[in-house]
């Protein structure tokens, strides 16, 4: 699916009910809150992730990020939080997507797809009619199950978007100095940002203004 408006913007690892003020004051359309992983930085409480997702506006999406593989244990998380968008970042092991919509009605479900060659633009087009969208991201050496922090092949995301029916955020290693080549190489829906806006693990309000510009400036309908 090609994206035919200026990309929505998902700010992600969002640590406080601070950080996600901040993000929507600048215009986030979407929030990242992580769950529980077993690799990958920047997990808070599922307290404190009900407590932000409780003062997100309507108009913005709470994204969980779970790495659970059981379909249960995620519609459980979704019902204590109360997050109105889950962000897949393994694979489900036990249940099935369409086990979640019925259990989730509502609820946008966003798988994650980690980029590396042939066989993710495989992966990518056989989940896609399963879910509401997928999120594409970057592998690194040691396993981390988001905010990897490292750009990878846009050429092979490009590829992937144009295959598929769905909505394409574009995330891994997004800042400042490179949103505008990513967007205008790849026209995602939306982008994924986490570490290209926080200086010392903390949201900078001058990144995070200087991307949200950026972002609007290299929109073009080419």
């Amino acid at each position: 699916m090609e994206a035919t408006t200026i990309p929505r913007v998902k700010v992600c690892c969002i640590s406080s009910v601070q950080e996600a003020k901040m993000a929507i004051s600048y215009g986030a359309s979407a929030l990242g809150l992580v769950s529980e992983m077993p690799s990958g930085p920047r997990v808070i409480s599922e307290g404190l992730i009900a407590q932000v997702a409780a003062r997100v506006p309507p108009a913005v999406s709470s994204f969980l990020l779970t790495s659970k593989p059981d379909t249960l244990e995620i519609v459980a998380q979704q019902r204590r939080l109360g997050v109105n968008a889950i962000q897949i970042c393994g694979q489900l092991q036990l249940g099935t997507y369409d086990d979640l919509r019925q259990a989730l009605p509502g609820i946008a479900l966003i798988q994650v797809i980690q980029v590396t060659g042939k066989e993710s633009i495989e992966e990518a087009v056989a989940v896609a009619p399963y879910v509401s969208g997928l999120l594409l991201d970057s592998v690194v050496a040691v396993p981390e199950l988001g905010d990897t922090g490292q750009v990878h092949d846009w050429k092979i995301s490009k590829l992937i978007r144009e295959l598929v029916e769905v909505p394409v955020f574009l995330a891994g290693g997004l800042n400042p100095d490179n949103i505008t080549d990513a967007i205008q190489q790849v026209q995602p829906f939306g982008v994924d940002v986490c570490s290209g806006v926080r200086t010392n693990g903390k949201l900078d309000e001058k990144k995070l203004s200087q991307f949200f510009s950026k972002v609007t400036a290299s929109f073009s309908r080419s």
